[in-house]
């Protein structure tokens, strides 16, 4: 606050800014839940995982069997942002999987700074593990090809790495 303080000049001129500054997810979305060219499923579970790991499946309607990528979210959960990125590589020819990796904890809150904490705690072979059970699932899962891709965001960017050295598809 002190550096929009700073920025702006003064505290009013500050709070005034402070909600244009905030996430609007809404505004942001590229790609409407209910597109009629998906198929949305939510809470998807992953079998052969930590007891409750699910996710956001997306995938163009009328595909058959397709390559999937499992599309893994930074420290603010499964979000509607995510949840949009989801969205738009299904429609990029793909079975998409936004995985909550917070599920098992009892999923991804609304509120992102209660997010931030839950993550702390399931950083490292957690979350390595819970992505690998995502790959793995989706090796075999019947509208999959078995040729399986992840993408992450912020603090993934160093568990995609790991996972694409522990997994071989």
């Amino acid at each position: 606050m002190n550096h929009l303080v700073a920025l702006a000049g003064s505290t009013t001129a500050a709070m005034a800014l402070l909600p244009m500054l905030s996430n609007d997810y809404a505004l942001a979305e590229t790609i409407k839940p209910d597109d009629p060219r998906l198929i949305i499923e939510e809470n998807v579970a992953v079998t052969g995982a930590d007891k409750g790991l699910t996710g956001y499946l997306a995938r163009p309607k009328d595909a058959k069997r397709l390559p999937a990528v499992v599309v893994i979210h930074e420290n603010r959960g499964l979000n509607p942002h995510i949840k949009d990125i989801t969205r738009r590589i299904a429609l990029e020819g793909y079975l998409a999987f936004g995985v909550d990796v917070l599920s098992p904890e009892g999923g991804t809150p609304s509120n992102e700074d209660q997010a931030r904490d839950m993550i702390g705690k399931v950083l490292g072979d957690a979350a390595e593990a819970r992505a690998s059970a995502t790959v793995r699932f989706f090796n075999t899962h019947p509208q999959s090809t078995g040729k399986v891709g992840a993408i992450g965001f912020c603090w993934v960017g160093g568990l995609v790495n790991r996972l694409a050295a522990g997994e071989s598809t």
